[in-house]
């Protein structure tokens, strides 16, 4: 069976949308409710007119009412539709890159003078067009500087995606060239979450974070059950009189420090460092390199690692942060193992200690509704922080939207138009427990242009 399909089964034949199964670890409000910072267009109090609020339309919302086509309802996900509902082409809509990005609202539009004149291409109706929501770019490479570390002697390449203080966040930036997030949150992360990484601070000179050796690791993704992209640190620093060398395992180390040569002093610092290549494994390269708007979500996210020029290229996947910006994400590792391994990302067991924890944010995706370029099929997912907002992390709990009546759906942007719609009693939120297991995704949020 198709990778991608399981993992959309996996989410969508459980029992999401059962309240006590989001009560277990939130309230009802905690659940439908995230931390984003943008005002809607939407709201209970002026009822729910689409796309504009009920005030600005002529006649309000009677009269919108009056006028609304219906839309073709688009039934809840099935395994063995969801293939050809992602490939079917005719269905989504080409936007020049420039025109997507300057649109806020971020709903593509086509140019019907154009379309009628081509006479290979079949009449689309408005009621047709209100089916089907297709993001430009929705899936964009995003090439990732690679630094080189080791475990137990041997080799380790890995990407620094984010950081839980600012110091590090730029100090990093500028060594690689390339953007390492703020991510507060990451500091709330308990030890469970954590693996521990050497920093050099003098010594060798070489690629590291601090301009000498590279970083050891005290795990890899081999050793499943203690490792974790979520790194605590601790400074190694070679004291007067010792004689620099490389030092490439946690025993090598704890030797030099036992004989004096070295002081290991706890950093207050987490960095997400998810491992590309380590000792007898790496992350599954997608075997199909070809990106479109509708390429399969599961099978790999890594599309190239260049260990001569340094860079792993990513698949970067479009959605809204909390205010309706446009987000882009990587996927580089999961719990539990099944939707990992469909994802073809690496599987941390340890990252399930954040499912009550502050250091993972909520993130919406949708199981119905509005086709589109979602990973379930549908509309994009909505997150509850994004990059420069205090409340943002790479970790995240997946929460799941149904439509009571997908018929009717509508396009959401925002967390309040999830607050509002939820409020109106139009969508059921669930956390997804796939394996009936807690599900957490590292999914850093990065600019894929920069």
């Amino acid at each position: 069976m198709n990778k991608s399909l399981r993992y959309i089964a996996l989410l969508a034949i459980l029992p999401l949308f059962t309240t006590g199964m989001a009560t277990d670890y939130f309230s009802d409000a905690d659940a439908a409710k995230g931390a984003g910072v943008g005002t809607s267009k939407y709201g209970s109090s002026t009822g729910i007119c689409g796309l504009q609020l009920c005030s600005e339309i002529p006649g309000g919302k009677a009269a919108w009412e009056a006028g609304q086509e219906k839309v073709i309802p688009v039934a809840p996900v099935e395994e063995s539709d969801m293939g050809d509902s992602m490939k079917d082409d005719s269905m989504m809509e080409k936007t020049d890159m420039g025109d997507s990005m300057k649109d806020d609202s971020m709903m593509e539009k086509t140019d019907m003078g154009d379309s009628m004149k081509d006479d290979s291409m079949m009449e689309e109706t408005e009621a047709d067009l209100g089916t089907v929501l297709r993001l430009s770019r929705a899936n964009v490479p995003a090439t990732i500087p690679l630094h080189q570390g080791y475990y137990n002697g041997e080799d380790v390449y890995f990407i620094i995606t984010d950081s839980s203080e600012p110091t590090h966040a730029e100090i990093i930036t500028k060594n690689q060239g390339w953007k390492v997030e703020l991510a507060p949150l990451l500091k709330n992360a308990p030890e469970e979450a954590l693996s521990k990484t050497y920093m050099f601070t003098n010594g060798i000179t070489g690629d590291g974070v601090h301009g000498f050796q590279g970083e050891v690791f005290t795990s890899t993704p081999a050793q499943a059950d203690v490792y974790s992209a979520l790194t605590s640190h601790v400074h190694v620093t070679w004291n007067d009189g010792a004689t620099p060398r490389i030092l490439d395992s946690d025993a090598m180390i704890m030797d030099a420090a036992d004989n004096h040569e070295i002081t290991l002093t706890p950093v207050n610092v987490v960095l997400n460092m998810p491992q590309i290549i380590w000792p007898d494994g790496q992350m599954m390269v997608k075997e199909d390199e070809t990106l479109t708007d509708t390429t399969p979500y599961g099978g790999g996210q890594v599309l190239d690692i260049d260990t001569e020029e340094m860079t792993v290229t990513f698949i970067a996947h479009r959605g809204w942060g909390p205010d309706g910006r446009t987000i882009y994400y990587i996927v580089t590792d999961a719990t539990p193992s099944d939707p990992a391994e469909m994802m073809g990302v690496v599987s941390s067991p340890t990252s399930a200690s954040l499912i009550a924890n502050s250091a993972a944010v909520d993130l919406y995706q949708f199981k119905n509704g509005l086709a589109g370029t979602g990973p379930l099929g549908f509309q994009p997912g909505i997150a509850t922080g994004a990059p420069g907002d205090s409340n943002y992390s790479p970790m995240w709990r997946i929460f799941v939207i149904g439509w009571s009546d997908p018929a009717n759906a509508q396009l959401l942007e925002t967390v309040d138009d999830v607050n509002a719609y939820k409020e109106a009693g139009l969508i059921d939120i669930g956390i997804a427990r796939p394996m009936d297991s807690d599900h957490i995704v590292n999914c850093p949020f990065i600019d894929p242009f920069q």
